[in-house]
């Protein structure tokens, strides 16, 4: 949960939406909203599989 929660900051940041901290250097740079976005993805991956795995 914690993986696609900071995913979804540095999304944001990186597309200049979210502007805290105010100084901080990844504001704008869409770098890091395409890693924000494999967090996210890697996060949910976390979360569902063991749930995909138990199904029988």
């Amino acid at each position: 949960m914690f993986l696609v929660a900071l995913g979804c900051i540095w999304i944001l940041q990186g597309f200049g939406l979210l502007h805290w901290p105010a100084d901080i250097f990844m504001l704008g740079e869409r770098q890091w909203a395409l890693r924000g976005g494999a967090m996210m993805l890697g996060g949910a991956i976390l979360i569902g599989l063991p749930r995909w795995l138990r199904r029988d």
